[in-house]
């Protein structure tokens, strides 16, 4: 497990190197002892997974806000996707930039988002699959979410957004109201 830090605090990105041989190969995908180097006593309390049928679909961009704001784990099984984290802690020099990386079954690549952002994809090909760890269960009353098409935060996605589903396309625009994640 490599892990490399990002410009964004607390961003992480992982790689791996999976061990291969004629059968196939191996990877561990998580080991708590090895991620004490982004963080002690790093517990996770929940494990998702989802399935995007068709490249160019966006999912996103989702959070919790306190008491249930969240940190994630995130890593493409299957496909490949566009991955997406926009900072919303007022207090940070990344306040509303994005960063995005390309996870794919074939890069054994995962990204580590703390709490404070806004997480989201676009599929670049046919029936991803990705795996989230949580460190806090989905609280339903404390989830939040960004438009993926806001002006203020100009995501660059890579291919045209070809399906949204209707609740994202509905999150608000980012407005002067906005304060962002008070952790």
């Amino acid at each position: 497990m490599k892990i490399h830090s990002t410009a964004f605090e607390g961003v992480y990105e992982i790689g791996h190197t999976p061990l291969t041989d004629e059968r196939g190969c191996f990877t561990r995908l998580f080991c708590e002892r090895e991620m004490t180097e982004i963080r002690s006593n790093l517990h996770f309390t929940q494990v998702n997974w989802s399935q995007t049928k068709s490249s160019g679909t966006v999912r996103g961009m989702h959070y919790q806000m306190p008491p249930a704001a969240e940190a994630k784990l995130i890593r493409c099984l299957h496909g490949r996707v566009f991955d997406v984290i926009v900072d919303l802690r007022p207090a940070s020099k990344t306040f509303l930039q994005w960063h995005a990386t390309e996870l794919s079954e074939d890069n054994f690549r995962a990204i580590f988002v703390p709490e404070g952002f806004a997480h989201g994809f676009q599929s670049l090909s046919e029936n991803a699959h990705l795996l989230y760890m949580h460190t806090v269960a989905w609280t339903p009353a404390c989830e939040a979410g960004l438009r993926h098409d806001d002006p203020r935060l100009a995501i660059s996605w890579p291919l045209p957004v070809l399906q949204c589903s209707e609740r994202d396309r509905h999150h608000p625009l980012i407005d002067a109201k906005f304060t962002g994640i008070l952790l």
